[in-house]
């Protein structure tokens, strides 16, 4: 398998291709919706909600942690898990900004 090049794009590039990547599976993007709806929870309720094992609920926070759109504070033996607004913030504008920079026109390019 090949390295991938990201050396030649753009650090905005590079930055929307990683949220893109770390959101782009329905399980991740239900564990978000979760967590917002929630304002926060804690790891055993995602697995009754979104109905998947532990591990690979665990596996899914660790992505979305790794790009710091959530965070997590301990409670015991548990995980509480919310939103980081900073971040999400800072990605809302992100992946709004490239949406935005496409202005459809009247005229049909195809």
């Amino acid at each position: 398998m090949g390295i991938t090049r990201s050396d030649i794009y753009t650090d905005e590039q590079n930055r929307i291709a990683t949220v893109a990547k770390a959101i782009g599976h329905p399980a991740r993007v239900a564990i978000l919706q979760h967590i917002i709806k929630t304002r926060s929870c804690i790891c055993g309720d995602l697995v009754d909600e979104i109905g998947l094992a532990q591990p690979t609920i665990s596996q899914h926070l660790k992505e979305l942690k790794n790009i710091g759109i959530i965070k997590g504070n301990i409670e015991g033996t548990s995980v509480c898990y919310c939103i980081d607004d900073t971040t999400w913030k800072e990605y809302r504008d992100l992946l709004g900004l490239f949406f935005e920079s496409h202005n459809p026109s009247d005229e049909d390019c195809c």
